[in-house]
């Protein structure tokens, strides 16, 4: 099972962006990645999405693969084709599909008036939360496959694998200040 040893550097998003969240770092990069666009008068996706947070976890995720790629024990077990595409391919596939991820999450949260960083008190505020623990997984899957089709048995050990650790890495960034909720 080699899925989640090739998502490993996805670890380096949270890392990256955490500390510049806690800090208010980079404040003029702080921008909306949406626009400020809204439909129905509701936020396309919010202002907790912003260009910073695509730019640090793209590169989180970016500098943690090219820095694992320099362990050999780490590299020689991804599969064949990842190892041909190569690390700033791969580093650049895991952050970008780890920001598109959390997209879709974001969008269908404000169409049901579910305020940035709030949740939904509901039934389908549990499904809701539930599934961004591992949203961008699927997102991953699908932007690995042109170069690695990754068997489904990886994808669901990388989704439990994925809502395991970001439970803690919620916890973490709600106590550095980071997050302004738990979940």
């Amino acid at each position: 099972m080699r899925g989640p040893l090739v998502l490993l550097p996805v670890l380096g998003a949270p890392a990256a962006h955490a500390p510049v969240l806690a800090r208010d770092l980079v404040p003029a990069l702080k921008l909306p990645l949406d626009g400020g666009l809204s439909v129905g008068g509701r936020p396309l996706l919010g202002p907790n999405k912003t260009v910073r947070g695509a730019l640090f976890m793209v590169g989180g995720a970016l500098a943690a693969t090219l820095a694992l790629a320099r362990v050999p024990p780490w590299w020689r077990r991804l599969p064949e084709e990842v190892q041909e595409a190569g690390p700033l391919r791969l580093g650049l596939v895991l952050g970008g599909g780890v920001m598109l991820g959390e997209l879709p999450n974001s969008f269908v949260k404000r169409r049901l008036g579910v305020a940035s960083g709030g949740r939904l008190r509901t039934r389908w505020g549990v499904v809701l939360t539930v599934l961004d623990q591992a949203d961008f997984v699927p997102v991953l899957w699908l932007l690995l496959a042109p170069t690695w089709r990754m068997p489904a048995r990886d994808l669901l050990a990388c989704c439990a694998g994925v809502a395991a650790v970001h439970v803690p890495i919620n916890l973490i960034g709600h106590r550095i200040g980071a997050r302004a909720s738990r979940c």
